[in-house]
């Protein structure tokens, strides 16, 4: 067994993990980054980044289905659906090479294996047949293991006809139906993708609405679009059970009192999910949880001294850049270069199906809840050259504002390229600016983005093109 005496280890090299790992080692530390499986984590394995090629393929596919509005007579389409798998997973490997470049620039020592945390801290690395590898003791312990799709009692998840996303993004030839388990951001990308290339789509809410988590607005849009698609959408509805039956899988909900069995070719869960702290010595080490997520305080701390966590396995909000944030917040922290760990109200969610969403900082009745008198902007994309053009004049951008001094307190937008657009709001929200700022910016015509100009003149009263 190999020992290592070291500044820091970090567990997982997702994107919180690997870019805490370099950050610590810019900042002097010997560093070593302990990954089980792929260097990259989920996001870019098995997350975000193919999934991202695949809404590019599905984006596609829309064009060519309306390619004559656009002046183009395209014949039979054929898709080689394991080509658009092909060059999503192709995307995926590229961007985990590009981490093992990274780690081996800043000298970031790579060990392969499951990190497990012992009673004195060191940490133990096994591998996949549970023999211990490597032993190494560090000052700072940074477990950043991550998360997995939550898999809830009666769910009979087998991968092969009750998928989770991993199986979702993996298949080579596309159902006829499909039922989606949940609305969130997973549910309703996949949702999009699939109904790109002609499945019969049902995706399935437990709450009143579509991507609950976003304003009432947003989701109304998004549900207005999505069943303008051919997307079924079955809100206020439990799931009891899925499971495969014969060639298919059936989904029991039940919906005002009332159970209704849905049948389809395939069924996905995307209902949340749960955090990587099992069998990583959290019980021996004494790190305190919260339903299996690490407690941790504003610096990103456990209750354990020179042990901290980071990204999903430490709690909402489950983003790639929220744990790239607080990897890089610790890292500076613990050389001493800042004070301060990450401001919450400035992270942005983004969706990419279509229409894109991109929120950021507080709903309208979130800012109401808090005591704030609030005052609204809100700009269609119907009013807006650029969208025109592009053929894609559809949904909003939307401010919410103290209604006293102006300051924005968030924007929540729906429509095309949205998150490319959401970063001007986490600056003007970083220093606490008011629509009339954002208004008397100016903004480049046309462009998408003058839609949040334009929003900020709605709510100055000084809107000229609604």
């Amino acid at each position: 067994m190999a020992n290592h005496n070291v500044d820091a280890v970090v567990i997982g090299s997702g994107p919180g993990g690997y870019v805490c790992a370099i950050r610590m080692a810019q900042l002097g530390f010997n560093t070593i980054c302990i990954e089980k499986d792929k260097l990259g984590g989920v996001c870019l394995n098995i997350g975000c980044i193919p999934s991202k090629a695949l809404l590019k393929s599905a984006e596609y596919m829309n064009f060519l289905k309306h390619s004559e509005e656009y002046g183009f007579t395209v014949g039979d389409v054929k898709v080689d659906f394991p080509g658009v798998i092909k060059r999503s997973r192709g995307v995926a490997d590229q961007m985990s090479g590009g981490v093992k470049y990274l780690l081996g620039k800043y000298k970031v020592k790579t060990i392969y294996g499951t990190g497990k945390v012992n009673a004195d801290k060191s940490v133990t690395v096994s591998d996949e047949n549970g023999n211990s590898t490597d032993t190494i003791t560090a000052k700072h312990v940074i477990i950043a293991t991550g998360a997995r799709p939550r898999i809830l009692p009666g769910i009979e998840v087998d991968r092969e006809n009750v998928w989770t996303s991993t199986e979702a993004m993996m298949q080579q030839e596309t159902p006829k139906s499909l039922i989606i388990m949940g609305s969130g951001a997973i549910g309703v990308e996949f949702g999009y993708f699939y109904n790109a290339f002609g499945v019969d789509v049902t995706i399935v809410e437990f709450m009143d609405r579509i991507v609950p988590v976003e304003d009432k607005e947003i989701s109304k849009e998004l549900a207005r679009n999505f069943k303008k698609s051919g997307i079924k959408l079955k809100t206020s509805a439990k799931v009891i059970a899925a499971k495969k039956v014969g060639n298919g899988v059936e989904v029991t909900i039940e919906s005002k009192g009332k159970t209704e069995v849905l049948k389809a070719d395939k069924a996905l869960n995307a209902i949340g999910i749960m955090p990587n702290t099992e069998d990583i010595g959290l019980e021996a080490a004494g790190v305190q949880t919260d339903r299996g997520f690490i407690k941790i305080d504003e610096f990103l701390r456990t209750n354990v001294d020179g042990i901290y966590a980071i990204g999903d396995v430490a709690g909402a909000p489950y983003l790639a850049h929220k744990a790239s944030a607080e990897g890089i917040a610790l890292a500076e922290i613990l050389a001493g270069h800042r004070d301060h760990g990450i401001n919450y109200n400035t992270i942005p969610g983004c969706t990419y199906c279509f229409p894109q969403i991109a929120s950021i900082g507080m709903t309208e009745d979130k800012a109401k809840e808090a005591g704030y008198e609030v005052k609204t902007g809100k700009f269609p994309f119907s009013a807006n050259g650029k969208a025109h053009g592009i053929g894609k004049a559809m949904g909003f951008v939307k401010l919410v504002t103290e209604k006293n001094t102006g300051e924005i307190l968030g924007a929540h937008m729906i429509g095309p390229d949205v998150t490319e657009m959401v970063g001007e709001i986490g600056v003007a929200i970083s220093l606490e600016a008011t629509a009339e700022t954002i208004m008397q910016t100016i903004h480049a015509h046309p462009t998408l983005s003058e839609a949040v100009m334009e929003a900020a003149a709605v709510v100055q009263g000084e809107a000229v093109n609604i």
